[in-house]
């Protein structure tokens, strides 16, 4: 009964913890404050879209929750431990899919199972099970030059996707260079690739109709330096109807805040929680 309890407890327990982060690095005409005082929880299993506009620190919070760059103070913890580095328990997906030319498209995807020594059988059977779920279980034998765009990028979420001990997935405007006809296919395949096997997401997007597409939960940030802004809960079903009053009364709602949030003039310190169904 005790261990029931105590694992019922760990499934409730945010996965992601970010306390009192501040971060500067050095620019060309010295040093910019590219995040403060922030402080958010993420919990397990939600899909979290961070959006904002240029200079909000989206992609800065997003590198330091990967561990490929440290907070100048404060802590962000995975699973309770502070993050120190990069890891298995994280899978990437950056703007640019950044596949192996020499590999075919199961073997990209292979490639993180095998990094974790994963027994040959069971690579496999997960990488090509994750490449049906986003549709390119026909071209696994290819290699990516012979891909489009869009497929390329595909093959980069389902490499990500397939390592078995990446409970979170990070995603820098994954799909921001793809036209808009292929983009909202590739959401479509994400969205159909979490519904299957759920991992918290953490993904960060300039994309307003993207994020109240995909996300459960939407935080906007705050530029110059990047802070937390407001939250937007997205109670809507999935797949979600682009077309109906409720997603587009919150795609204007989340356009008007930004505008606000982009204002230095604005003070939205006092308005951190913003709920919109």
């Amino acid at each position: 009964m005790e261990q029931t309890l105590v694992a019922e407890w760990s499934q409730h327990k945010p996965i992601i913890r970010a306390e009192q982060v501040d971060h500067y690095y050095e620019g060309q005409n010295g040093w910019i404050h590219a995040l403060s005082d922030v402080n958010l929880e993420i919990p397990r299993k939600e899909f979290l879209c961070v959006i904002g506009p240029s200079g909000c620190g989206k992609s800065t919070f997003l590198k330091i929750v990967a561990g490929l760059i440290k907070p100048s103070s404060g802590t962000v913890l995975l699973n309770d431990a502070p993050i120190s580095g990069p890891g298995p328990d994280r899978g990437i997906v950056f703007q640019e899919p950044a596949l192996f030319a020499w590999r075919t498209v199961l073997e990209n995807v292979e490639f993180g199972l095998q990094m974790q020594k994963i027994p040959k059988a069971e690579t496999r059977k997960r990488a090509q099970a994750i490449l049906e779920i986003v549709g390119l279980g026909h071209v696994i034998n290819l290699y990516p030059y012979q891909l489009s765009g869009g497929m390329r990028h595909r093959v980069a979420v389902a490499r990500a996707w397939a390592l078995p001990n990446a409970d979170l997935l990070l995603m820098d405007e994954p799909f921001s260079a793809i036209d808009a006809i292929n983009r909202m296919t590739l959401q479509d395949y994400l969205i159909d690739t979490w519904m299957q096997e759920k991992r918290t997401v953490l993904y960060v997007t300039h994309d307003i109709d993207e994020a109240v597409y995909l996300a459960d939960r939407i935080l906007l940030m705050r530029p110059s330096p990047g802070r937390i802004g407001r939250y937007f809960q997205v109670d809507m079903p999935r797949k979600r109807d682009r077309n109906s009053p409720e997603f587009n009364a919150l795609k204007n709602l989340i356009t008007e805040e930004m505008h606000k949030s982009a204002d230095p003039s604005e003070d939205l310190r006092d308005s951190v929680v913003e709920t919109a169904k």
